[in-house]
Protein backbone atom coordinates (compact mmCIF):
# COMPACT_ATOMS: atom_id res chain seq x y z
CA UNK A 1 0.00 0.00 0.00
CA UNK A 2 1.67 3.28 -1.10
CA UNK A 3 0.39 6.92 -1.76
CA UNK A 4 0.06 5.77 -5.59
CA UNK A 5 -1.69 2.66 -5.06
CA UNK A 6 -4.91 2.45 -4.61
CA UNK A 7 -5.68 -0.36 -1.96
CA UNK A 8 -8.69 -3.01 -3.61
CA UNK A 9 -11.93 -3.86 -1.26
CA UNK A 10 -12.01 -7.07 -2.41
CA UNK A 11 -15.44 -8.43 -0.47
CA UNK A 12 -17.12 -8.92 -3.31
CA UNK A 13 -15.34 -12.31 -3.91
CA UNK A 14 -16.48 -15.05 -1.42
CA UNK A 15 -13.35 -16.94 -0.58
CA UNK A 16 -11.77 -16.61 2.66
CA UNK A 17 -11.95 -14.62 5.88
CA UNK A 18 -12.38 -10.59 5.34
CA UNK A 19 -10.26 -8.30 7.48
CA UNK A 20 -11.15 -4.72 8.09
CA UNK A 21 -8.82 -2.09 9.10
CA UNK A 22 -10.40 0.54 10.56
CA UNK A 23 -8.57 4.25 11.41
CA UNK A 24 -9.61 7.82 12.06
CA UNK A 25 -8.89 10.42 8.64
CA UNK A 26 -5.16 11.02 10.01
CA UNK A 27 -2.79 10.53 12.43
CA UNK A 28 -2.13 6.83 12.20
CA UNK A 29 0.77 5.58 12.14
CA UNK A 30 1.55 4.41 8.48
CA UNK A 31 3.94 1.32 9.23
CA UNK A 32 1.42 0.04 11.39
CA UNK A 33 -1.40 0.13 8.78
CA UNK A 34 0.77 -0.46 5.56
CA UNK A 35 3.02 -3.69 7.37
CA UNK A 36 -0.35 -5.49 8.61
CA UNK A 37 -2.32 -4.63 5.35
CA UNK A 38 0.90 -6.01 2.99
CA UNK A 39 1.23 -8.97 4.53
CA UNK A 40 -2.34 -10.02 4.87
CA UNK A 41 -2.71 -9.00 1.03
CA UNK A 42 0.49 -11.09 0.30
CA UNK A 43 -1.06 -14.12 1.73
CA UNK A 44 -4.28 -13.70 -0.69
CA UNK A 45 -6.58 -12.49 2.67
CA UNK A 46 -9.58 -10.24 1.69
CA UNK A 47 -9.08 -7.12 3.39
CA UNK A 48 -10.49 -3.55 3.53
CA UNK A 49 -9.52 -0.17 4.88
CA UNK A 50 -12.57 1.48 6.65
CA UNK A 51 -12.75 5.26 7.95
CA UNK A 52 -15.32 7.72 9.91
CA UNK A 53 -16.49 9.01 6.33
CA UNK A 54 -14.60 6.89 3.98
CA UNK A 55 -12.01 9.62 3.49
CA UNK A 56 -8.60 9.54 2.44
CA UNK A 57 -6.62 8.52 5.50
CA UNK A 58 -3.14 11.43 5.91
CA UNK A 59 -0.80 8.85 7.95
CA UNK A 60 2.62 10.08 10.08
CA UNK A 61 5.75 8.77 10.71
CA UNK A 62 6.47 8.64 14.59
CA UNK A 63 3.15 9.93 15.23
CA UNK A 64 5.16 13.76 13.78
CA UNK A 65 6.03 13.61 10.67
CA UNK A 66 3.80 13.09 7.51
CA UNK A 67 4.31 10.03 5.59
CA UNK A 68 1.72 10.08 2.51
CA UNK A 69 -1.88 9.57 2.19
CA UNK A 70 -3.61 6.37 2.03
CA UNK A 71 -6.78 6.07 0.20
CA UNK A 72 -9.95 4.35 2.09
CA UNK A 73 -12.52 2.00 1.06
CA UNK A 74 -15.61 2.43 2.90
CA UNK A 75 -17.14 4.23 5.21
CA UNK A 76 -17.55 3.18 9.05
CA UNK A 77 -21.41 2.83 8.37
CA UNK A 78 -20.69 1.18 5.48
CA UNK A 79 -19.29 -1.80 7.72
CA UNK A 80 -21.32 -4.54 8.60
CA UNK A 81 -19.57 -6.43 11.82
CA UNK A 82 -20.84 -9.75 10.58
CA UNK A 83 -18.85 -9.32 7.46
CA UNK A 84 -15.57 -8.59 9.57
CA UNK A 85 -13.79 -11.79 10.24
CA UNK A 86 -10.63 -10.11 12.23
CA UNK A 87 -10.64 -6.43 12.77
CA UNK A 88 -7.00 -4.63 12.75
CA UNK A 89 -6.68 -1.11 14.41
CA UNK A 90 -3.86 0.73 13.51
CA UNK A 91 -1.57 3.23 15.97
CA UNK A 92 -1.11 6.30 15.90
CA UNK A 93 -1.76 9.03 19.28
CA UNK A 94 -4.22 11.18 16.87
CA UNK A 95 -5.90 7.93 15.39
CA UNK A 96 -6.52 5.88 18.64
CA UNK A 97 -7.85 9.29 20.65
CA UNK A 98 -9.94 10.45 17.44
CA UNK A 99 -11.24 7.13 17.52
CA UNK A 100 -12.11 6.48 20.97
CA UNK A 101 -14.33 9.56 20.60
CA UNK A 102 -16.42 8.14 17.80
CA UNK A 103 -19.60 6.11 19.65
CA UNK A 104 -19.81 4.46 16.09
CA UNK A 105 -16.23 2.95 16.30
CA UNK A 106 -16.69 2.01 19.52
CA UNK A 107 -19.83 0.14 18.24
CA UNK A 108 -18.35 -1.70 15.44
CA UNK A 109 -14.87 -2.72 17.98
CA UNK A 110 -17.87 -4.28 20.29
CA UNK A 111 -19.77 -5.58 17.98
CA UNK A 112 -17.03 -7.42 16.01
CA UNK A 113 -15.60 -9.03 19.47
CA UNK A 114 -19.44 -9.80 20.50
CA UNK A 115 -19.15 -11.75 17.13
CA UNK A 116 -16.64 -14.16 18.08
CA UNK A 117 -14.32 -12.56 15.57
CA UNK A 118 -10.50 -11.07 17.14
CA UNK A 119 -9.94 -7.51 17.51
CA UNK A 120 -6.09 -6.26 16.96
CA UNK A 121 -5.03 -3.55 18.25
CA UNK A 122 -1.28 -1.75 17.99
CA UNK A 123 0.77 0.93 19.81
CA UNK A 124 -1.98 3.73 21.18
CA UNK A 125 -5.05 1.29 19.34
CA UNK A 126 -5.47 -0.38 22.82
CA UNK A 127 -7.36 3.09 23.70
CA UNK A 128 -10.13 1.96 21.90
CA UNK A 129 -10.39 -1.73 23.11
CA UNK A 130 -10.43 0.40 26.58
CA UNK A 131 -13.33 2.48 25.40
CA UNK A 132 -14.85 -0.69 23.98
CA UNK A 133 -14.77 -2.06 27.63
CA UNK A 134 -12.86 -5.37 25.76
CA UNK A 135 -9.77 -5.42 28.24
CA UNK A 136 -11.48 -6.33 31.58
CA UNK A 137 -9.62 -9.64 32.84
CA UNK A 138 -7.46 -9.81 29.57
CA UNK A 139 -3.92 -9.69 29.02
CA UNK A 140 -2.89 -6.81 27.25
CA UNK A 141 -0.35 -5.13 25.91
CA UNK A 142 0.15 -1.18 24.00
CA UNK A 143 2.25 1.66 23.87
CA UNK A 144 3.90 2.20 27.46
CA UNK A 145 2.06 5.39 28.36
CA UNK A 146 -1.41 3.29 28.05
CA UNK A 147 0.04 0.80 30.57
CA UNK A 148 -2.10 2.77 33.04
CA UNK A 149 -5.18 3.15 31.46
CA UNK A 150 -5.30 -0.60 30.33
CA UNK A 151 -4.91 -1.51 34.16
CA UNK A 152 -7.31 1.41 34.67
CA UNK A 153 -9.45 -1.02 32.36
CA UNK A 154 -8.96 -4.06 34.71
CA UNK A 155 -6.54 -5.57 32.07
CA UNK A 156 -3.28 -7.01 32.63
CA UNK A 157 -0.38 -4.97 31.30
CA UNK A 158 2.29 -6.74 29.38
CA UNK A 159 5.82 -5.25 28.37
CA UNK A 160 5.71 -8.11 25.43
CA UNK A 161 4.23 -8.71 22.03
CA UNK A 162 2.53 -9.93 20.63
CA UNK A 163 -0.20 -10.76 23.57
CA UNK A 164 -2.86 -13.25 22.21
CA UNK A 165 -5.39 -13.41 24.96
CA UNK A 166 -8.48 -15.75 24.38
CA UNK A 167 -9.79 -15.55 27.92
CA UNK A 168 -13.37 -14.61 28.37
CA UNK A 169 -14.34 -16.29 24.92
CA UNK A 170 -13.20 -13.23 22.99
CA UNK A 171 -9.69 -13.22 21.35
CA UNK A 172 -7.40 -9.83 21.27
CA UNK A 173 -4.26 -9.35 19.65
CA UNK A 174 -1.83 -6.12 20.39
CA UNK A 175 1.42 -4.76 20.65
CA UNK A 176 3.19 -2.63 21.77
CA UNK A 177 4.98 -0.12 18.82
CA UNK A 178 6.22 0.02 14.87
CA UNK A 179 8.98 -2.14 15.89
CA UNK A 180 5.94 -5.49 16.40
CA UNK A 181 4.84 -5.00 13.25
CA UNK A 182 5.81 -8.49 12.15
CA UNK A 183 5.15 -9.88 15.29
CA UNK A 184 1.98 -8.31 14.92
CA UNK A 185 1.32 -9.41 11.38
CA UNK A 186 2.38 -12.94 11.91
CA UNK A 187 -0.19 -13.62 14.97
CA UNK A 188 -3.13 -12.25 13.07
CA UNK A 189 -2.11 -14.26 10.00
CA UNK A 190 -1.65 -17.49 12.29
CA UNK A 191 -5.47 -16.33 13.54
CA UNK A 192 -6.73 -16.48 10.20
CA UNK A 193 -5.14 -19.93 9.69
CA UNK A 194 -2.09 -18.74 7.76
CA UNK A 195 0.77 -20.53 10.06
CA UNK A 196 3.89 -20.55 7.94
CA UNK A 197 3.90 -16.75 7.44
Amino acid sequence: MTTSTTPTDDRSTDAGPHVVFLTAAKGVERSELTGPWEALRAAGVRTSLATPDGATVATVEGDLEPAGDVPADLALADVDAADVDLLVLPGGTVNADTLRLEADAVALVRAVAASGAPVAAICHAPWLLVESDLVRGKDVTSYPSLRTDVTNAGGTWHDDAPVVCRKGGRTLVTARNPDDVPAFSAAILELLGHRDA
